[in-house]
């Protein structure tokens, strides 16, 4: 079932309808509207005075659902991806987001766990050094001769 918003003239249209005598049936009938659509739009106009669109509750989503879809899909091509990488893909796609909120987004995918590939511990240029160091720095290593008591060693 495919819900939509009616227009606002069409809403205005039964109201006036209303106002005029018609019931719900009738109306519902001459605009080929459910009845109980035209019912709620009276009862809304009742209540709040207006046949306009009102804000909804709760605060607004940060992220859109595409969006959403678009970094859950990212995130699992690229699993080793950091926070600060995928905050540039969303900035780049004209989102900014914060990296905790993008984390948080994460999770409620159920995308846990997600650890950057560590960096070699020793580049090239580290190991060199090292090697280096060590050549002049340690001395060569000592030989421990072990006394000969009884045929042992």
């Amino acid at each position: 079932m495919v819900r939509r918003e009616l227009p606002k003239h069409q809403r205005d249209l039964i109201v006036e309808r209303y106002q005029s005598g018609e019931g719900y049936k009738i109306i519902s009938k001459a605009l080929d509207i459910p009845w109980n659509t035209v019912k709620t739009v009276i009862i809304k106009w009742r209540k709040y005075g207006t046949t306009e669109t009102l804000p909804r509750t709760g605060r607004p989503s940060k992220i859109d659902e595409k969006t959403r879809r678009k970094l859950v899909r990212e995130v699992s091509k690229r699993p080793t991806a950091t926070l600060k990488e995928l905050q540039e893909f969303l900035a780049s796609t004209g989102c900014v987001l914060h990296v905790t909120t993008i984390s948080r987004i994460l999770h409620m995918n159920g995308l846990w766990g997600r650890v950057a590939r560590r960096k070699p511990f020793l580049t090239k240029k580290n190991i060199q050094a090292r090697l280096k160091f060590t050549k002049t720095n340690i001395k060569s290593p000592k030989r421990r001769h072990f006394a000969k008591t009884n045929g042992q060693h």
